[in-house]
């Protein structure tokens, strides 16, 4: 049900109904359903390259991306499933589909593992809420050098499209974990020797003015309201970012930015 034959002699999905396309909308629109099944999607050809093809289950294509030489060039083994533009374009999460998703494994991952280098350098997300910004400290925690990111279990879900498509492909590169309460993990970063840093309005001193050259997390709150007095109570210090103008309060993932380069540049010797 649902499927033709295409120019090409395969079968195609022609059909919104198909039991394929039902649960990859579902997949796409549903922490619930991504959680269940261990799966999220990835849209166009940018995430389908950055993809580990040891990940991907499952290649859906459109008829007329299939249909030009080098997009089949492009595939990494294995036969892509073929839908009618209009099929998939039911499917796509984006206004201007470039004709390729794939269902991909999801990883985890273990606070043990982000800190087995040397002076490991962490994130303590809190209530992060928007997926655009979610996705972005994804990618400048690769870009600043972190070895992971620890988010409460409030934080927006980081299988969401919109987050996947804002890591530019970070997600697969960057170890990251949830958890219902920051607690545990404070203790064992004390007793790793990393000092936490609460990004803070109330800093009682400029981030320029701590040492993050060893072992050091940051934390960042939501982007509304910001880290919970409990949380910043924990932190060993409280920085601020002073800014200059009427402005009261930076982009979360710009914080999150600005921070890890000081940190980064610090390592480098700046």
């Amino acid at each position: 049900m649902g499927s033709g034959i295409c120019p090409f002699g395969v079968i195609m999905i022609n059909s919104t109904s198909n039991k394929q396309i039902r649960n990859l909308v579902q997949l796409l629109t549903k922490a619930k359903v991504r959680r269940e099944q261990g799966l999220f999607v990835a849209e166009g050809i940018r995430m389908y390259r950055e993809t580990p093809g040891n990940r991907i289950v499952k290649t859906y294509v459109s008829e007329s991306f299939y249909e030009k030489e080098e997009n089949r060039a492009l595939l990494k083994g294995g036969e892509p499933e073929i839908v009618t533009d209009r099929v998939f374009a039911s499917t796509s999460d984006t206004k201007t589909p470039q004709g390729i998703l794939c269902l991909i494994r999801q990883q985890e991952y273990t606070l043990p593992e982000m800190l087995r280098g040397d002076n490991p350098m962490l994130l303590l997300l809190e209530d992060i809420q928007d997926p655009g910004n979610l996705g972005t400290i994804f990618r400048t925690a690769e870009a600043a050098g972190a070895a992971g990111i620890i988010m409460s279990s409030g934080t927006a879900d980081i299988y969401n499209p919109k987050t996947i498509r804002s890591t530019m492909g970070s997600i697969y590169r960057m170890p990251f974990l949830y958890v219902k309460d920051f607690a545990p993990v404070l203790e064992r970063l004390g007793k790793c020797g990393i000092r936490t840093y609460a990004a803070h309005l109330q800093g009682s001193s400029e981030y320029t003015g701590q040492d993050y050259r060893k072992g050091c997390a940051f934390m960042i709150g939501n982007e509304g309201k910001g880290l919970t007095g409990e949380l910043a109570k924990k932190a060993d210090a409280r920085v601020k970012i002073s800014m200059s103008g009427e402005v009261e309060s930076l982009n979360a993932a710009v914080s999150a930015a600005v921070l890890m380069f000081e940190a980064k540049r610090q390592r480098n010797g700046g």
